[in-house]
Parts: C-alpha cells; structure tokens; sequence
C-alpha cells in the first residue's frame, strides 16, 4: 500500500510541476497589423519580429502589413469575424473608439515612453479628455517647384492663389509640353487637395468650436480654385486618377513644374539619376489669407480583446521596444517620415540638419479631426465632392450643402 502511496504522490509532484511549468512557458501571443509605408516596411517587421521574441521569449509576435489600398478592408473584415487585431497601426481611430473598441492608452502605454512624444501629435488622438492612441510618424506638405522652369517662364516662387494662376500660365505658354501645377483629386488623398485649398482660404473642416462646416464659403470658393486650375488646362490631365506618387514621378523627370507634397519628395527627387533643381516654399494662399502647411499622422491603437495582465504586460512591453529611441529612429528614416518623439527628432536632426526646418512646419501644421467619429465618412465625402465637381460640372454649393447635411444633419 506504501508503494501505491508514494507512486500517486510522485505522480501527484510530476502533474503539478508540469502544470505549472505550463503556465510559466505558455506563450502569449500578440496580433499586429500595421500599414506598409513602402518597399522595405514588411521585411523592418519581419525583423522587428525576431529581434522581440529574442529578448521576450515567451511572446510570440504576429505581424501582418498589408497595403493601404487594402489595410481598412482588412482590418474591418477581422472586426467582423471577431479577430481583431490586439495593436493597430493606420491612421483613423476615431470610428473604432467610438464603438468601444478601444482601451486608453494610459492602460498600455509605460509612462518612460508617453513622455516621448511631441504634445500636438498626442492632442490628435484625445476624445473627451482621454488619450486613445499614440503616433507613430507624421509628414508635412510645402510647395515643391522646379527652379530652372520657372526661371525660363520669367516668374518668381508664387505665394498667392493669384500668383499661382499666372505662373502657371506663363509656364504653359513657355513650355506646352509641362504640367504647370499638380493636382491629386484621388482617392488616396483627395481629402489633401481639399484641405490644401480650404485651409489657405481661411475655411476647413471644423470650425474653432469642432464643428462641422463644410459647405462654408470658403470651402466653397477653394474648391472653384482648383477647378478652374484643372478646367484651364493648367494641371496634370487626370487628377482623378493620379496619384502624388504619379506627381512626384513627374515633377522629378522635369514633366511637372510646382506640386504640393511631403517631406519624402526631396529624398526621392535627389535619388534620381539626373536630379532636378527644385526649390521648397509655403503652400501659395488667397490673397489676404494666411498660408498654411497640412499635418498628416498616423497611429498606433489597442484593441479591447478582453487582455490578462500578461497580455497587457506583453502590450507594454511591445510599445517600450518599438520606441526604443535607436530602433524607432532607424524606422522613420528609412521611411523617410518625420518622427513623432522628441528623442526621434534630435537623432534625425542630427543626422541631417535640413530635418529641422521640417520638424518646424509640422509642429505648426493644422491636421486632419480625426478625433471626430464622422472623419472617415467627411473624408470621403471631400472627395466625391471635387470629383463630382470637375467630372460632372455640378454645383460645388450644392455639393458641398448635401455633403454638410449628410454629416452634421
């Protein structure tokens, strides 16, 4: 009977080590998705993933990087299916932490790496006093223009919409086989165009209390500018179709004579095999009218998947690693963004000095409300407006009134 006894105890001791040593090596898994930047994004994460499970052995880290043209059906089709992913990273949040999908970031966020970012990235993602997400890396838009076509057209860097109009006529009567002026009315960033034009006429999305005013006379009157530029023939043929990678393609072959753009153009045009002499300015504004650069930032959000502690440890802990000043940095340069932490931006500065005059216009650049939850459908209603518009000949008043009503009531 002794024999039985100690056999059921050792066997007793075995069960229970193995249970525990269970729960000691389970590994956590954590589902990512974030958007792919460009050409090298999905091989930085396919290190990234390495490098972490290296020194956090019992998280396992799956990465997902789909396009942006297919990230938002992606992400919603795993809403649906009830696979959300734990951390995201797009640009919308709003929609998201308005079905109460989302945890607040001082939930997963250590304090070390909060107190990194710059206060007006972070104020982009406050809804109603609480922080929802993080930044993860942001771009500026200036006026980019090729030096040796205006030169030869016998007009100076414009700086009003007036201005604007009469370059562009003298670079078209100059040289007709040029663009004068690039326009992108896509769906990739048409709600850009809109905001290039609204916000450099004194109108925009929200007025000074957040609501919603985008059938004003402003709007109204920036997005006729436009108009006329493209009906005049002084734009790209299709700005319905293409996209600023198109423009940038085109303003670096010496195709496009003035485009507004990001921060990226300089690196791309300079990678060239012939570069242009091109030259960066203030977006031009209507007369009377302050110019104003657009500030475009993109996220990082939790999803609320019902975490353990572990779980949210291991959220932490994923945060902590990515932000690593050195790791993080090496990130935004080799996508040629701007960082979002003032540790990034010294590293950046000090690796290229011209980042900082960079760094000043999108510390001061306005942004899109994305808090608001309407965003995404204001975002794409812009866009329908200025393709209706140009395509139809409808009534930008008209327009603009049903699109105001749709959103605000």
């Amino acid at each position: 009977m002794k024999k039985y006894i100690a056999l059921l105890l050792a066997l007793v001791m075995v069960l229970g080590l193995v249970a525990c040593g269970g729960k000691t090596d389970e590994k956590i898994t954590l589902k990512v998705i974030a958007a792919q930047y460009g050409g090298k994004t999905a091989e930085w994460w396919v290190g990234f993933e390495k490098d972490f499970e290296a020194a956090n052995q019992n998280i396992d880290l799956v990465v997902d990087v789909p396009s942006w043209n297919d990230i938002y059906t992606v992400v919603n089709t795993r809403i649906s299916n009830n696979d959300a992913p734990d951390i995201l990273n797009i640009d919308v949040f709003a929609d998201y932490q308005a079905d109460g999908l989302l945890l607040p970031v001082s939930e997963w966020c250590s304090e070390e790496t909060y107190a990194k970012f710059y206060p007006q990235f972070i104020e982009q993602s406050v809804v109603d006093g609480t922080v929802w997400a993080v930044p993860d890396l942001a771009s500026a838009r200036a006026l980019y223009y090729n030096a040796d076509l205006l030169a030869a057209a016998g007009v100076e860097v414009p700086t009003t919409w007036g201005e604007l109009k009469v370059a562009c006529e003298a670079i078209k009567a100059s040289n007709p086989d040029i663009y004068p002026w690039g326009v992108d009315m896509t769906t990739d960033e048409g709600q850009a165009c809109f905001a290039y034009y609204a916000w450099t006429n004194g109108g925009g999305f929200v007025d000074a209390s957040g609501n919603w005013t985008l059938n004003s006379a402003e709007n109204v009157e920036a997005v006729e500018f436009v108009l006329d530029l493209i009906n005049s023939g002084l734009t790209n043929s299709s700005p319905t179709t293409e996209t600023r990678y198109d423009l940038q393609e085109m303003f670096a072959a010496g195709k496009l004579a003035m485009m507004i753009g990001p921060n990226q153009i300089s690196t791309y045009v300079a990678s060239t095999e012939n570069p242009i002499n091109f030259g960066v300015a203030s977006i031009p504004a209507n007369e009377g009218k302050a110019t104003s650069s657009v500030g475009v930032m993109d996220r990082f959000m939790v999803f609320d998947n019902d975490h353990s502690d572990a779980k949210m440890e291991a959220i932490t802990k994923f945060f902590d690693f990515f932000y690593e000043d050195t790791r993080y940095s090496d990130w935004v340069i080799m996508e040629d963004f701007l960082p979002a932490t003032t540790t990034g931006g010294d590293i950046m500065v000090a690796a290229n000095p011209a980042a900082a005059a960079w760094l000043e216009v999108v510390g001061s650049a306005q942004f899109y409300p994305t808090a608001k939850a309407e965003w995404a459908d204001v975002k794409q209603g812009v866009i329908n407006v200025q393709q209706q518009a140009l395509t139809t000949g409808a009534s930008v008043q008209e327009l603009l009134n049903a699109l105001q009503t749709e959103i605000a009531g």
